[in-house]
């Protein structure tokens, strides 16, 4: 792997890293480096002579590569994906063991350890996949609020994740439960629930880990089903993670290859996206194992 190309939300996180300052990073690494930012509208063209893409964001910027790289948009041939996380959450980076020092993470890319990554295909509903997870209740009802609040006085990440799991407490005290029928490979469950979350990866949205076995590249989802009867359950591991307590999810997922969603309400939501559906639409999701192929480090 000789040379790069940069996809950057110049948006994302705390650096604030300028073109130059991101160019030069990589090139200290020892490849050579095309940039482009999410802002431009060629930012999807690569060179023939690319082996491999850099994604400097978040789990939005990352979403936003996979798509034109899943439907074959950007390149003919397929490409590892390296990260440079970025974003206010980073579920995606945080999965996958890439955290630390951004130049720690350039220097893992030398070792050429590549991870496969699933996607959740989706049927149903105007989103045709994810990489985190599906959902439906309150994280969706936590999507609408949190980009409708005020944000001023918001100076960094942790404050606006801090931010949203107060909201979501509030959330989880007063949502109403609504009925919710889930069939996993032929196994029908049916209930009022608080949350329904299919998960490729370990956490979603402010850093809930509530999937803390789930492997994106094992080609199985993981099936979070929060009925009405245990909200106080939730509520104390949400209040938790706001006392920064490192509380322990309270529910067991269920594993799955293919799942069928039927859902008493209007909102679901597709990685960040928030999605307006009709109640009760029938949503089919189906695993696809390793359409996508991530860097990173060795011990991973």
């Amino acid at each position: 792997m000789k040379s790069a190309k940069v996809v950057h939300n110049p948006k994302a996180g705390e650096q604030g890293l300028t073109k130059k300052e991101l160019v030069d990073f990589v090139k200290s690494g020892g490849w050579e480096c095309r940039y482009s930012s999410t802002k431009d509208k060629d930012w999807n063209e690569i060179h023939p002579e690319t082996d491999f893409i850099i994604v400097a964001g978040g789990d939005g910027t990352v979403r936003k590569a996979a798509s034109e790289i899943l439907e074959r948009k950007m390149v003919d041939k397929k490409l590892p994906i390296a990260l440079l996380p970025m974003g206010t959450a980073n579920n995606i980076s945080k999965t996958l063991g890439i955290e630390g020092e951004l130049s720690s993470i350039v220097q893992s890319w030398a070792e050429k350890n590549i991870k496969p990554f699933d996607v959740g295909k989706i049927e149903g509903i105007d989103c045709s996949f994810f990489l985190e997870s599906l959902g439906a209740g309150v994280f969706p009802r936590l999507i609408k609020d949190m980009k409708a609040a005020d944000k001023t006085g918001i100076e960094n990440p942790a404050e606006e994740i801090k931010m949203a799991l107060q909201m979501l407490y509030e959330l989880v005290l007063s949502y109403e439960a609504k009925d919710g029928k889930i069939n996993i490979d032929g196994s029908l469950h049916s209930s009022k629930y608080l949350m329904v979350e299919i998960m490729n990866t370990r956490s979603v949205g402010p850093n809930l880990l509530i999937a803390a076995d789930a492997d994106p590249g094992d080609g199985e989802l993981d099936i979070i089903l929060v009925p009405e009867e245990k909200r106080n359950e939730l509520a104390i591991y949400v209040l938790g993670l706001i006392r920064e307590e490192s509380p322990v999810f309270p529910i067991l997922s269920l594993k799955g290859k293919e799942v069928d969603l039927e859902w008493d309400s209007t909102h679901l939501h597709a990685d960040d996206q928030l999605i307006k559906v009709e109640k009760n639409t029938k949503v089919r999701i189906r695993l696809e194992s390793g359409l996508l192929d991530f860097l990173v480090p060795a011990n991973r």
